[in-house]
């Protein structure tokens, strides 16, 4: 396949000379996104409570769906019968797969783990499922989505170094396998993903053998998974420089502000995190000086909307007291209003990332604008859910 036929393109348009922040373009078959990316993140085939459009409206350019919810409900064959997960989603544009490798790992009954795959529980109905390489590719390109995930084993950072190693070795021959179960390279393009938990010789090791391998985009895995934000940035430091420069970086699951920035320094273009939309459906708005609760009593009479210069939906047309009381007498207005401020709130902050960069002040905007310190003591994360 020349490159002119492969299905993806990644254009590094502009480099940060005081990091290795980096602007860029990827094109796909339903369109092009710039980067630094957020993906906001549909689980179950549906940016929850938000319409499409309103997605769309909020500046984000490609979504991301989850492989093990689909393929445990509806199926992914019921999803290809219904035209692709692009016309499933009413989403014309890019859509990204997990391979639900990391879903088997922390959210099933896992019942065994070996070098051919993991056998676990059904969530649903307790029926006995299996997911190896091979199924996850099969899954994947019945869904259909533009770039599709390796199947790989995402271990606990906090277990011991051995099981470590033979996760790293359990990654690397599940990435051979699903190049081999791959059937659709002329319109899927499968990223490999980076695992190795916060040791630096097996990231790097891990990450040259799936260089070899070529595939047209690579993640980091297994950050924010606990190992704490000093310890990502460590890991991106000595991993991301060694993934291509000329083919799009990922790193999945991440995340809070600073988190985004932070890695967008190392030279990651791609994000997702279930926050803007979970935390929205639990009254947690975004603004730059933090996560504000909707529900306190000292918006009942706030006439503001949620944030003063926000330029989306529910700031041009609702105030503060009006979602407060939308969420007290249970109104679906309430989340889905929240929803779309945060996701927008995340996409202006991608924009104004990607100009500093071309502007040649990412540094200078680190350093002044408060949303790029965003962590845990800013957002509230006690209204967790298992899924977007």
């Amino acid at each position: 396949m020349t490159a002119a036929d492969r299905p993806l393109k990644y254009e590094l348009l502009q480099k940060d000379p005081s990091s290795h922040a980096r602007l860029g373009r990827v094109t796909t078959r339903h369109g092009t996104f710039d980067t630094p990316a957020f993906m906001p993140v549909g689980t179950q085939g549906t940016i929850k409570g938000v319409l499409p459009d309103h997605v769309a409206a909020t500046g984000s350019q490609i979504i991301l769906a989850n492989t093990y919810h689909l393929m445990l409900r509806p199926g992914e064959k019921v999803v290809a019968e219904l035209g692709d997960l692009h016309r499933f989603m009413g989403w014309p544009g890019s859509i990204l797969t997990d391979s639900g490798g990391f879903q088997v790992f922390s959210l099933a009954d896992i019942n065994r783990i070996s070098d051919d795959g993991v056998t676990f529980k059904s969530h649903i109905d307790g029926a006995i499922v299996e997911l190896n390489p091979a199924r996850s590719m099969q899954v994947q390109n019945e869904l259909g989505a533009d770039i599709i995930m390796a199947f790989d084993e995402c271990p606990d950072p906090n277990k011991p170094l051995e099981y470590q190693v033979q996760a790293v070795e359990r990654t690397l021959r599940w990435a051979e396998q699903c190049l081999q179960s791959h059937r659709r390279p002329a319109d899927q393009s499968l990223f490999g993903i980076v695992q190795g938990g916060t040791d630096q010789g097996l990231r790097e090791g891990c990450a040259r053998e799936l260089i070899t391998m070529d595939f047209p985009g690579y993640a980091v895995g297994g950050c924010a998974v606990g190992e704490g934000f000093e310890a990502m940035k460590r890991v991106l430091g000595y991993t991301a420089p060694l993934l291509p420069s000329d083919k799009p970086r990922y790193l999945m699951g991440v995340g809070f502000p600073r988190d985004i920035v932070a890695a967008a320094a190392s030279g990651i273009d791609m994000f997702d995190c279930v926050m803007p939309t979970r935390n929205g459906r639990n009254a947690y708005a975004f603004t730059r000086n933090g996560a504000i609760r909707l529900r306190n009593s000292q918006y009942i009479r706030d006439d503001k909307p949620i944030e003063e210069d926000c330029d989306c939906y529910a700031c041009r047309t609702f105030s503060r007291g009006a979602i407060r009381h939308f969420f007290f007498a249970g109104e679906m207005l309430a989340p889905v209003l929240t929803s779309v401020h945060n996701i927008r709130f995340y996409q202006r902050l991608m924009s104004d990332l990607r100009r500093a960069i071309r502007d040649g002040t990412f540094q200078q905007f680190r350093q002044a604008d408060p949303r790029c310190n965003l962590g845990p003591r800013n957002v509230d994360e006690s209204a967790s859910e298992e899924t977007a």
